[in-house]
């Protein structure tokens, strides 16, 4: 039984680091375009701070995704079924 408790620690913990990275992320996110906004704002009247914007945020939005464990290709809990798919396999 220690092992099945290892196992969701494990998980939770690796859980918890990817949700820390997504909140790192975002902030830098935040921090840097914001900077970027007020230079192409004070340099030139053509937009360019939205290519990094854009390219950032979709990086992002994909980051945000797998840190809270949405999945809209896989579905719910897919990964946890596959493992045990996986476990029952005699070939495996």
């Amino acid at each position: 039984m220690d092992t099945i408790n290892e196992y969701k620690y494990n998980r939770a913990k690796k859980r918890v680091k990817c949700i820390k990275g997504f909140y790192g992320n975002l902030i830098a996110y935040l921090i840097v375009i914001s900077v970027l906004a007020y230079i192409n704002y004070r340099t030139t009247s053509f937009l360019w701070v939205l290519f990094p914007a854009v390219g950032w945020g979709f990086g992002l939005i994909a980051n945000g995704l797998h840190a809270f464990g949405y999945n809209p290709i896989f579905g719910k809990d897919w990964e946890e079924r596959k493992i045990k798919e996986l476990m029952n396999n005699d070939n495996f």
